[in-house]
């Protein structure tokens, strides 16, 4: 269980990337979405002890972050997977992982071993374990980074943006792999990708320039938009009105097909349609800039 309350993160020239936060993330996988800069990365680092807040409270598993004491033994708890991981390409993943091992002091020689063989067949890399990183893919190397977080059996796993730039098949085998996880374990998943949340969590929270803007199941979220989503087919070089949010397009052979969020005008013959998880984010976004 994770606690977070009144939350502030204030950067040197008076930049507010953490507003009011409050939070209670219970077992398996949230998810944590929003736009790039929306303060999901800073609420990371707060939560894997790598950074202070300037206000607010935060316990994990019932340590308090803000004394020396608390932070060390959440580390304990903690498995920290971030956007962008230093590996080193000349290195094997088995190497690498027994480095890392050595830096959170696991420093029986067996215990070790026994910690990096069950990671690297977590995340399906036994077979590849002693070829040089540089050799590996994208999604090879953020399995990497998870086999890493999980060295020391952590209760919490934080991910942030796993799957950025990887492309769609990479993708799904990462997010099966976090949801397996998520069944032993908490894992918080920071991601802007809406497919991501979809596909993987019941619980998640939405920010938007540092403050909690939603919380709730993806669901709830969808909610947001019923009675919002419409298609509309307009002549081509026409263009649906400003107030509409489009959200796709489909040229067709004499017009054009849009998905829109908002309420058309009559003319277009809207047909209404169900939302989607992205259609209630982005409504939940526009509102909130109106």
């Amino acid at each position: 269980m994770i606690e977070i309350q009144n939350l502030d993160k204030t950067y040197k020239g008076n930049v507010q990337a953490l507003r009011d936060v409050n939070l209670t993330i219970g077992t398996n996988m949230f998810g944590l979405l929003g736009a790039n800069g929306a303060g999901k990365t800073t609420l990371m680092r707060i939560i894997a002890g790598l950074l202070r807040p300037t206000h607010g409270h935060i316990q994990v598993f019932g340590h308090d972050l803000s004394t020396a004491k608390g932070k060390q033994a959440a580390k304990a708890f903690l498995g920290y997977l971030p956007q962008e991981l230093g590996l080193y390409p000349a290195l094997t993943a088995r190497e690498f992982l027994d480095y890392v091992a050595i830096l959170k002091a696991i420093t029986n020689r067996e215990m070790r071993r026994h910690q990096i063989e069950s990671a690297l067949e977590k995340v399906r890399l036994t077979d590849v374990a002693d070829r040089r990183l540089k050799t590996y893919s994208g999604g090879m190397r953020r399995r990497v980074g998870i086999a890493q977080a999980l060295l020391g059996d952590p209760k919490l796993l934080i991910v942030d943006e796993p799957t950025a730039g990887l492309d769609p098949e990479e993708r799904v085998r990462l997010r099966n792999l976090l949801s397996d996880m998520a069944q032993t374990r908490t894992i918080i998943l920071s991601t802007h990708i809406v497919e991501d949340i979809s596909q993987s969590c019941n619980d998640l929270a939405v920010l938007d320039e540092g403050r909690v803007l939603f919380r709730g199941s993806p669901k709830d979220l969808i909610t947001q938009a019923r009675g919002q989503v419409w298609h509309i087919t307009v002549a081509n070089g026409e263009r649906p009105d400003n107030g509409l949010l489009t959200v796709s397009t489909l040229q067709l052979q004499d017009s054009v097909q849009y998905r829109v969020l908002g309420q058309p005008n009559s003319r277009y013959n809207p047909i209404p349609t169900e939302p989607s998880l992205e259609d209630g984010y982005l409504w939940l976004m526009h509102s909130a800039r109106v």
